[in-house]
């Protein structure tokens, strides 16, 4: 009996990866040109990290995380998100010593037990970025306009800006109470989860999914009504710069994340292309939870988008892997040694090119040379040694000519170029 992987963690295999290495690359090409470094995390972290800045209320905490006791009878889980793991590094290695402004991103595998569906994987991955210690709205209007650069850059279009202010600790607890009791006179309309929760976390109740709980807080109050001024004015400068750089958004007062760790400016950018998993890129300000977590009392913003989806709003458009630029043919021991040589010079070089390693006959050759599209199939046979010359036919073109063995390399080198 074979094995099998395990449901809902996916192989990507070649045909399918060269469009994930093109969403990884355009990010990291983009992000830098506004000043983001990478860093890489531990896909195993503490069990108390995410409690403590998720939320023990949250869906993710009480259902979706993968924990277990290591041989140590430690409690350790499988990364659920990003930017607890990026906040627990920034931490732990003083950063902020050397400059209590950073600006990072991410790339990497995430894991959440839930039931695997399109867009929506037990592994799956996200590309983040966060950035740490200003408070200034032009850092929430720089992160959603370079958001926007991005899926701009990859040619992922007909999405929405959708954006929320959550409030802040002055703000929002009078809030909360006031949709507990709007809650509370409406649990008998509300789905098990909402009820379960909705002392603990009334707010989650306003993105429910569940027809039911739309229906029955259609009428619910809004945070963006009640902000204190100073989160009311933050909201504001941040819209305004949106509009001064033409950026276009709406307001989504029911939107509030799925994490507790969000303040003031939240945001999600949506499309109508993948059904109900529609949210292709979210995030918001978290800006006490680098305190939360033992850190100093910085503030930060940030993103992650799901890769997967991506990937299915990119299906249409295959991204095509590399062609070699050459494909050594050869006959004859003599010729294939020549041959290989002449691959690996050029391969040294950063020159993509490929050979036959099985003795197989000319039309064979020159078969695969087609199958992999090389740009020129090099032949180099028992009666060009004798000449001296190795045929270069230029496969796109239809031609061919004849040149010295002796010249080779540096002409190959040149036509790559």
């Amino acid at each position: 009996m074979s094995i099998t992987g395990i449901k809902g963690m996916n192989d990507i295999l070649p045909g399918e990866v060269e469009t994930w290495q093109f969403l990884e690359e355009t990010a990291r090409r983009v992000f830098r040109t506004y000043g983001f470094a990478e860093i890489r995390t531990p896909a195993v972290e503490k069990t108390e990290l995410f409690c403590r800045s998720i939320g023990e209320a949250t869906d993710i905490v009480e259902k979706e995380m993968y924990t277990f006791r290591d041989k140590s009878e430690n409690s350790i889980t499988l990364r659920p998100e990003g930017t607890a793991s990026v906040m627990r590094a920034f931490i732990e290695h003083k950063m902020y010593a050397q400059d209590p402004v950073a600006k990072l991103y991410y790339l990497g595998p995430m894991f959440r037990y839930e039931r695997p569906q399109k867009g929506r994987y037990r592994q799956f991955h996200q590309i983040g970025a966060e950035a740490i210690g200003v408070d200034d709205p032009r850092i929430d209007a720089q992160i959603l306009v370079m958001l926007s650069h991005y899926l701009d850059a990859v040619g992922i279009d007909e999405l929405e800006l959708q954006l929320n202010s959550l409030g802040c600790p002055e703000c929002r607890p009078a809030y909360r109470e006031q949709l507990l009791v709007f809650l509370e006179r409406r649990l008998e309309s509300l789905c098990e989860d909402c009820r379960r929760r909705h002392a603990a976390n009334p707010l989650r109740s306003l993105d429910c999914k569940v027809p039911g709980c739309r229906e029955a807080t259609a009428d619910a109050p809004a945070m963006l009504d009640r902000l204190c001024s100073s989160c009311d004015e933050h909201f504001n400068r941040v819209q305004g710069r949106l509009q001064d750089l033409g950026t276009p958004y709406t307001l989504n007062p029911r939107m509030v994340r799925g994490l507790d760790y969000y303040t003031k400016t939240t945001f999600e950018v949506v499309t109508g292309k993948l059904g109900a998993q529609n949210a292709v890129a979210a995030g918001g300000r978290y800006d006490g939870l680098i305190r939360s977590l033992g850190g100093p009392p910085l503030p930060g913003i940030g993103f992650a988008m799901g890769v997967e989806r991506l990937v299915l709003l990119k299906s249409q458009e295959r991204i095509a892997a590399p062609r070699p630029d050459f494909f050594f043919a050869a006959l004859g021991e003599q010729a294939e040694s020549r041959a290989f040589g002449l691959m690996c010079a050029l391969q040294r070089k950063g020159i993509q090119a490929e050979t036959d390693l099985e003795g197989k006959s000319l039309k064979a050759q020159m078969r695969r040379a087609g199958k992999l599209q090389a740009r020129f199939t090099v032949i180099i046979g028992e009666d060009e040694l004798a000449r001296g010359v190795a045929m270069v036919r230029d496969m796109d073109g239809a031609t061919q000519k004849e040149i010295p063995l002796a010249e080779l390399e540096e002409s190959l080198t040149a036509l790559a170029s």
